[in-house]
């Protein structure tokens, strides 16, 4: 989950998910890279965004072999987008009350209830992240 400074949620979608369904930022541990390394380039080449503080938040076991996901909560040091089209189809931020809206609106569909994205957001919306 990136918070940036206005305490807005970042969240993309892929091309290929059915519509309006939006999430969290996510890819993969590269060999050699620490967990926290892994989440800044992996936000920075899907959205453009520089990251400051990250802090482990949670895992959750992934129904591939071998793999686990893990969630992390990182704050953002710059809001502005810069959305790589060949990673994800679109990106923004969203405050409280605007996701709110989407939700409620239909125009954004939140992540599975089991994943660890879904976690992250509900967190954030609690103020509990």
């Amino acid at each position: 989950a990136v918070l940036d400074l206005s305490d807005r949620i970042l969240l993309g979608r892929q091309a290929s998910w059915d519509p309006g369904r939006f999430s969290v930022l996510a890819g993969f541990v590269e060999a050699g890279e620490s967990l926290e390394q892994a989440v800044h380039r992996e936000v920075l080449e899907e959205s453009g965004v520089h990251l400051g503080d990250v802090r482990y938040h949670a895992s959750q076991p992934w129904p591939f072999p071998r793999s686990l996901m893990v969630g992390f909560v990182a704050q953002a040091v710059e809001s502005d987008l810069r959305i790589n089209h060949n990673e994800i189809e679109a990106a923004g931020w969203y405050s409280r009350d605007e996701l709110g809206r989407a939700l409620a609106d239909g125009r954004v569909k939140m992540p599975g209830e089991a994943s660890i994205a879904h976690r992250l957001i509900t967190a954030w919306q609690r103020r509990t992240l």
